[in-house]
């Protein structure tokens, strides 16, 4: 090819290795779209409309759903100006690759005959099978609710992970416990059955091939890691947080009171509490953090933590388009989190920019904290290019995992790779080959490593 390039040649390196997604949304059981109101429903798409002044209602009506056609007509209007966009980028190239369109923005005029003929294609036997192998797709690993039975998939190529923010954020609440007692055949009632319920979580999903747990965190968490001596404490909130109507009470009155009055041991426990059942329900969520990374070192499993998510911060936002980042989370909130579990793999990803300069140097410190992908508001090329080159020049080569799709339909690991591998190439030409004289051979094995290997290694691929 005239004029090639060492980025060029680098890419066509990376493009020859098949992909292994380590982190997706996939439903392994309808694992690609069935219409183009798939593609364009996805969040990317919805909150861009939304945020280019659609109204809600003409993405998720009050009653009921809307026609799939419908809603993609009342999407393109906003999305035809939103073509200098990356996310547009992608849905272009993904539609060109997969459905022959040859157009480069789609608009009122042309977006019917391409949903028609995008439909056609999905429904034709194989499709997916087709969309796999045009991906070049390996395997992709999933997100699992702590009680999906995962049944009637293949573990070998959609991979399983216990997603967890359920059991810390709301094992408080009636459901999420019936949920977890259906799951595990153990009904929680104090720190012991606790225990017992997530073990058997563990049993059941790394009998079925899950290869890590996963959680995404709110700015003000900070796991806290007490002494033995304050396990009453966690087992008198638990007691609270699950209903025991006679322990709140008196804790209440401790409360009210201070500490001060004439009160059993158990409640005086809470004597300065501004809120027992608030500070009931938040010792809860650290004590089922904590057993989690437990269980993590006892299971041999990597612990995801997706750091900074600020949730509901435009109410009047579509669905997933209404969480932010906040730049107030700091990995400090973590640092006695990795102490304590020195044999535990944190995969890290974040979300606001500023906390990608500490997740460089906690990954340059700690030998269990590895830096993870690109997560949601970063996963855009001007701030992927500054992450990637940070990590590149400061953290070991083998605690590097590249990049995750995110994806909810398959058909969105090729375009989001691509745009990812060609920053990569680029990136990896401009500090190793001109910068320190590498090798084009060297430099891709070591490009590969962080695409995919270390991916493969850490979560036993």
């Amino acid at each position: 090819m005239p004029n090639e390039t060492a980025a060029d040649r680098i890419l066509s390196g990376l493009e020859a290795a098949p992909i292994l997604d380590p982190h997706s949304h996939i439903n392994p059981h309808s694992p690609t779209s069935e219409n183009l109101a798939d593609i364009l429903g996805y969040h990317y798409y919805t909150e861009l409309a939304r945020s280019a002044g659609l109204a809600k209602e003409q993405i998720e009506p009050k009653a009921g759903r809307l026609d799939p056609k419908e809603l993609v007509a009342n999407l393109v209007p906003t999305l035809e100006r939103l073509d200098n966009t990356v996310q547009l980028s992608w849905f272009t190239e993904l539609a060109q690759t997969f459905f022959g369109w040859e157009g480069d923005r789609l608009t009122r005029d042309n977006w019917e005959a391409l949903y028609d003929e995008s439909a056609r294609q999905m429904a034709e036997p194989g499709y997916t099978d087709r969309i796999i192998k045009q991906t070049n797709l390996e395997k992709v690993f999933l997100t699992n609710d702590f009680d999906d039975p995962l049944a009637d998939f293949d573990t070998n190529f959609y991979v399983p992970c216990l997603r967890t923010d359920g059991l810390v954020f709301k094992l408080h609440t009636p459901e999420v416990r019936e949920r977890l007692a259906k799951a595990t055949g153990v009904e929680v009632g104090d720190v012991d059955s606790l225990r017992a319920a997530i073990r058997g979580l563990f049993e059941n999903f790394t009998s079925k091939g899950a290869r890590a747990c996963a959680i995404s965190l709110p700015p003000w968490f900070e796991p806290r890691m007490e002494p033995d001596d304050d396990h009453r404490l966690h087992a008198l909130s638990l007691r609270i947080a699950f209903g025991d109507d006679d322990l709140r009470d008196r804790a209440i009155a401790a409360s009210d009171d201070g500490g001060d009055g004439d009160f059993d041991d158990d409640a005086a426990w809470f004597g300065l509490v501004d809120d027992v059942e608030d500070y009931a329900a938040e010792n809860l969520s650290h004590l089922v953090f904590r057993t989690l990374a437990e269980h993590c070192r006892e299971f041999g499993l990597p612990f995801d933590l997706m750091i900074g998510v600020n949730r509901n911060v435009y109410p009047a936002g579509v669905h997933q388009g209404r969480d932010l980042y906040d730049s107030r989370c700091s990995l400090s909130q973590y640092a006695d989190l990795f102490n304590a579990f020195p044999e535990v793999t944190f995969p890290v990803s974040v979300l606001a920019p500023t906390m990608n300069q500490e997740l460089v140097s906690y990954a340059w410190i700690f030998p269990n904290v590895v830096t993870s992908g690109h997560w949601w508001y970063s996963n855009i090329p001007a701030h992927i290019a500054p992450d990637l080159r940070a990590r590149l020049q400061a953290v070991p080569g083998d605690k590097q995992i590249g990049y995750y799709s995110d994806a909810y339909k398959l058909e969105f690991v090729l375009p989001k790779f691509a745009m990812y591998r060609r920053l990569l190439a680029k990136e990896l030409a401009a500090e190793f080959c001109e910068g320190r004289g590498w090798s084009e051979e060297r430099t891709v094995e070591f490009g590969l490593k962080v695409l995919r290997g270390n991916s493969e290694r850490l979560f036993g691929g």
